[in-house]
């Protein structure tokens, strides 16, 4: 088979059809690491900019809170071996942190939070093309676990096991780009798209239209532009995960950027995802965990997950 590429194609230009009806209006920056891309559907350009600009100061204060880059972060404040436990955190953390949990159980832990100490040893590995110890892999899998993590809802407060690391990356983007089509329907713009990297969140259809044009570009290697699979989408989310580009070779062995929770090193199969799901926060952890998970072990889980779909690419 062969690899699937997240390409959106928007179906229209920026012109109205009349003078009455919305105008669309298409704006992108960056934010976590990668190039955030909005489109909506407005009455006039300072409704359009006003809303996107919301947007990307959103995307900006989720970025502070979420990043394990940053040690002046909320979550690695939460993370912290001087934190007080049970600690207090913000609405987004609290949210976002709940919704992990409820992935990792879906997963059987394919995908993990508390894979922290594994990101920062394989992000190692990667600058300098070696792998760590076998001593301190295993110190960092143990302590990979995501019930070390106790969520009070209620009073909005995190408890974790001491030692625990988070790693939000595998969520973080979709959560962001879900946050923005909530601005954006806030502010009366409900027919808009949300692009962060490899992960879309659709809104309500453009105007006189079922759905946004997605595309699913399948490929090998070099791209082949005939192989294209469209999908048409509404108030649903997409996000594709795979490792056709970002791998490294280690001592003869391939290995992809994406990291598995139960062995502590980037994938050796070539494999990529798409999900489409309810909500970007789901399809960007699910794409994830799916190429962990793989083809069979991946396909027998969601089959009971309703209202997601996944489609698998062995990469060549």
């Amino acid at each position: 088979m062969n690899c699937l590429r997240l390409v959106c194609l928007w179906a229209f230009g920026a012109l109205s059809l009349s003078a009455t009806e919305p105008t669309r209006f298409d704006f992108n920056g960056p934010g976590m690491a990668t190039t955030f891309r909005i489109s909506c559907y407005a009455e006039n350009r300072e409704q359009a900019e006003a809303a996107a600009e919301a947007c990307f100061t959103r995307i900006a204060e989720l970025n502070q809170v979420f990043t394990d880059y940053d040690p002046t972060s909320e979550l690695m404040k939460l993370c912290a071996p001087e934190a007080q436990y049970p600690m207090k955190v913000s609405r987004p953390l609290g949210d976002i942190l709940g919704r992990a949990l409820q992935l990792a159980e879906m997963t059987h832990g394919a995908f993990d939070p508390t894979c922290g100490h594994l990101s920062q040893l394989w992000r190692r590995s990667r600058r300098h093309g070696k792998l760590s110890p076998a001593e301190r892999l295993q110190k960092a899998l143990a302590v990979t676990d995501w019930h070390r993590v106790t969520l009070d809802a209620e009073h909005e407060a995190v408890t974790l096991q001491p030692g625990t690391l988070l790693d939000l990356g595998g969520i973080a983007k979709g959560y962001a780009a879900d946050e923005c089509l909530r601005l954006l329907r806030q502010r009366g713009l409900p027919c808009a798209v949300v692009q962060a990297g490899g992960d879309t969140a659709v809104g309500e259809a453009p105007p006189g239209r079922t759905g946004w044009e997605v595309k699913l570009r399948t490929f090998t290697h070099p791209v082949d532009e005939d192989e294209l699979t469209m999908l048409l989408l509404a108030n649903r989310a997409v996000s594709t995960s795979g490792d056709l580009y970002q791998f490294v070779e280690i001592e003869g062995t391939r290995y992809s950027h994406i990291l598995s929770p139960k062995t502590g090193l980037g994938l050796t199969s070539r494999i990529a995802c798409s999900v489409i799901a309810p909500d970007c926060t789901t399809s960007d952890a699910l794409a994830t965990a799916m190429c962990v998970l793989g083809v069979e072990k991946g396909t027998a889980l969601t089959a009971d997950m309703p209202g997601i779909e996944v489609r698998f690419a062995e990469v060549k």
